[in-house]
Parts: C-alpha cells; sequence; structure tokens
C-alpha cells in the first residue's frame, strides 16, 4: 500500500520548451493522508523532489538528508512543484521514507505556500 511519508520514482514525461512543470523521472513524496491512500481513489497527492540541495533555502522547501530518508543522496521537497498522480503511476517498492520530525516541517512548508493555517 502506498503510505504518506513514502518515497517513490515516478516518470513525470518530457521536459518541454518554456514549460516549468516538473518532467522526466524522478523522486516524489506522498504527501496525501493515508485514509485517502486507503481509499478506492485512482489518484495521490505528491510533492516533487530534487536533488539541487539549493532549493532548500527557498522558502517552505524542506531538506532532506539521505541517512534520515533512506534516499541514495540529500534531496529537497519542492513545495512549490505539488501534483495529483495516478496511483499506478509510482514505482514500487518505495525509495525512502520521511520520518514524522521532517513531515511535519513539510506540512508547514505546504501550509506556507498555500496560505493555510495549521490547527493541532
Amino acid at each position: 500500500m502506498i503510505e504518506r511519508g513514502d518515497v517513490h520514482w515516478v516518470d513525470l514525461g518530457p521536459a518541454t520548451d518554456g514549460d516549468h512543470r516538473p518532467a522526466k523521472r524522478r523522486p516524489v513524496l506522498v504527501i496525501q493522508s493515508d485514509a485517502y491512500n486507503a481509499s478506492r481513489l485512482a489518484t495521490v497527492i505528491v510533492a516533487v523532489l530534487t536533488s539541487r540541495v539549493d532549493a532548500a533555502d527557498l522558502p517552505g522547501n524542506t531538506l532532506l538528508r539521505a541517512d534520515a530518508t533512506g534516499l541514495p543522496r540529500d534531496s529537497v521537497v519542492n513545495v512549490t512543484s505539488l501534483a495529483t498522480l495516478n496511483r499506478y503511476d509510482l514505482e514500487l517498492p518505495p525509495v525512502g521514507r520521511v520520518p514524522g520530525d521532517l513531515m511535519r516541517t513539510v506540512d508547514a512548508g505546504i501550509a506556507q505556500v498555500l496560505g493555510l493555517t495549521l490547527m493541532r
């Protein structure tokens, strides 16, 4: 089953000139709740990762250290690059897992970019 906090590879298709959408095969972080992940929905909401660690300096982005996530290299969650994908496009098994403390940081970054107030 796909779980919130899992990192999967996915092919986002070819890059096109002048298009700023993420493209090519890259890792994505599942940010959708597990209640939705366990449902009949054929889609999953993800945040795209980048290996450009300098992107961690951008507002809301979160640095993911390889040793904390099991990923092959340090990566950054790009909170301005969220996507709804077909769940069957995610490559299995997951290649990494983001621990709870880092997911809370990712949540705060997503709330920041979307202008949401998190209630706890």
